[in-house]
């Protein structure tokens, strides 16, 4: 093969001139946009939320309100499945190079929160989705406590105060390049504040074996936040795409389910086949619940209206 000529060599040299000033420009494009990324989410991450507290009763650490918040925390809310079953913090979710995501801590030992948190703070965390400094939690399932009635709030707050200390130093949640680029784009919706509407807290949860109850535990225990509004399942909004897709609750897509069924697929994780539901169905809690929760949530789900699947 021939050298190439000095005509070829000067035009070779000039398409790389300008494919390096090329390089040179993309390479600059790309760091001004990651850093006006990373400039934007660091401000609404640091930003506080405009939020009027729904204010809380005093609360009351007598052995019955424990007992309650105990068995709410595990069996219901599942602070447990994020804070684990100590309340002394665990990894939640790791998913670089979007998000590293952490329950803190909760109890009075080292890298804990209780010490430094008013009944009205733990309310707020709840209810809200605000932390002490005003900022809004990240990923914490607020929506779905919006309404919950005080005294369940009240039961939470004071079992989690009573928990044995536990010293435990949790990291920060912290929300990598990715994530900061969905969540500027609307593709991940990180904030639980701004998730929390207008709440309408009553005096007392409803009772009993009720449709009414079955709909507040629906709701508080966190069915709607994985299947939907409507229970007909579909993937949830920003979730990593390997996450398993809720299923269908409606009668579209559980109608030949019997109470007795039902019952089965949240104490033992089984469908009427014997089949096994994904354990991404947190099974391990909702076997805590009781028979009359499990027969009023029966009743609310078995009569909401029949839905395809995926409209949420």
């Amino acid at each position: 093969m021939l050298p190439p000529s000095p005509a070829e060599n000067s035009h070779l040299k000039k398409v790389l001139r300008i494919l390096r000033a090329l390089g040179i420009g993309f390479v600059a494009i790309v760091l001004v946009a990651t850093a006006a990324v990373y400039g934007v989410s660091t401000m609404r991450l640091n930003s506080t939320v405009d939020f009027q507290p729904k204010r809380l009763a005093a609360v009351h650490a007598d052995s019955a309100t424990v007992a309650r918040g105990a068995h709410l925390a595990t069996a219901i809310a599942k602070c447990a499945e994020c804070h684990g079953d100590n309340m002394a913090g665990k990894t939640f979710a790791v998913v670089d190079p979007v998000f590293r995501l952490y329950g803190p801590n909760l109890t009075r030992g080292k890298g804990g929160l209780a010490d430094s948190l008013t009944d009205q703070d733990w309310a707020n965390a709840i209810r809200h989705g605000v932390r002490r400094d005003g900022r809004s939690l990240l990923f914490m399932p607020s929506e779905d406590w919006a309404n919950m009635a005080d005294a369940d709030v009240s039961a939470i707050v004071a079992y989690i105060k009573q928990v044995p200390a536990v010293d435990n130093v949790v990291p920060r949640s912290s929300v990598g390049p990715v994530g900061r680029a969905l969540m500027l784009a609307g593709q991940l919706p990180l904030f639980s504040a701004t998730k929390v509407r207008e709440t309408s807290v009553g005096p007392a949860a409803p009772a009993g074996r009720t449709r009414e109850y079955g709909r507040y535990l629906a709701n508080i225990g966190g069915c709607t936040g994985c299947h939907g509004p409507t229970l007909s399942g579909g993937r949830i909004p920003g979730a990593p795409p390997d996450m398993p897709i809720p299923a269908n609750l409606t009668p579209a897509g559980i109608g030949k389910y019997t109470e007795a069924d039902f019952a089965r697929a949240l104490r033992e994780g089984k469908r009427p086949n014997g089949s096994a539901i994904d354990p991404f169905m947190p099974v391990k809690y909702t076997k805590l619940m009781t028979d009359d929760e499990i027969a009023a949530l029966w009743s609310y789900v078995s009569t909401v209206p029949a839905k395809e699947f995926g409209n949420r």
